[in-house]
């Protein structure tokens, strides 16, 4: 499981110009990507990485302050560019088994006590965010 995570005073995300999550003060807005081999046990771990990680102001973490999420589900996070022109995707995996281990790890998230807002799987997803800092990171479970 990979996530690109990003500090933002503010984040958004749209489907057919409406507002489908969103979150309106300093936290994190994280982009989440599914392989193979993940499974509910790597959502829980990225869950408690996310909930855990000190890169807010003052080095604190979002349960340290109680900020927001914004979880975003990214297939394009497995895209493999080491050849030609055109990523692959087969690293990716299919809908049906990538979008319940997305969920899982909002469910964990939200188990930890997180407040988390979500995109739309599988839609046409247009994210508006600032980024405070700028700090964006990689994970990787």
């Amino acid at each position: 499981m990979r996530a690109v995570v990003q500090r933002v005073s503010e984040a958004a995300v749209r489907v057919d110009g409406r507002i489908v999550g969103q979150i309106t003060e300093p936290g994190l807005m994280v982009l989440v990507g599914v392989t193979h081999d993940d499974d509910r046990a790597k959502a829980a771990k990225l869950a408690a990485k996310l909930w855990g990680l000190r890169v807010l102001h003052g080095e604190k973490s979002c349960s340290d302050v109680n900020a927001p999420l914004l979880v975003i589900s990214q297939f394009t996070l497995y895209g493999d560019t080491a050849k030609g022109r055109r990523p692959s995707w087969l690293a990716a995996a299919k809908g049906d088994v990538a979008e319940p281990l997305v969920d899982a790890v909002v469910e964990s998230l939200r188990g930890l006590g997180a407040s988390v807002a979500t995109g739309l799987f599988g839609a046409d997803m247009a994210v508006s965010l600032v980024n405070d800092g700028p700090i964006t990171l990689v994970l990787e479970v």
